[in-house]
């Protein structure tokens, strides 16, 4: 009999709707998102798609329970690349304060997102990379 602790399931169910809501929110407007991303990076807009695509995913992955601890990891790879490759440029090159300190917000915000995706992904003992049967 698996045992889940309900406390534990309602967090990664609060975490799963946040990021169903970032995923909704960044293909409904993609073109807000487009500020964001630093001029040195190819594919402009397309990065919202991508974003957003991967948010969703995650956030089915986690309300399925299905693949847990790889898209956990996938998230924790997008988010170091998102707070590498966006926010911080975004933080170093902002002439106005209000930018910078929205920069510094988002830093906070995604490392502390990926500091639970890795809590989860920790915490998913039960789902292996390979096909295996025993736990």
């Amino acid at each position: 009999m698996r045992h889940f602790h309900i406390i534990s399931r309602v967090a990664i169910y609060m975490l799963a709707i946040v990021l169903f809501i970032f995923g909704i929110f960044y293909f409904k407007y993609p073109h807000d998102m487009i500020v964001y991303v630093p001029v040195f990076l190819p594919f402009g807009i397309k990065w919202a798609y991508l974003l957003g695509s991967g948010f969703i995913l995650v956030a089915v992955s986690y309300i399925t329970n299905q693949y847990v601890k790889l898209t956990s990891y996938l998230l924790v790879v997008l988010l170091l690349f998102f707070i590498l490759a966006f926010h911080v440029p975004n933080y170093m090159n902002a002439g106005d304060p209000d930018m910078r300190q929205m920069a510094l917000i988002n830093i906070l915000k995604d490392t502390a997102i990926l500091g639970f995706a890795l809590h989860i992904a920790a915490g998913a003992h039960h789902q292996h990379f390979h096909l295996e049967e025993a736990d």
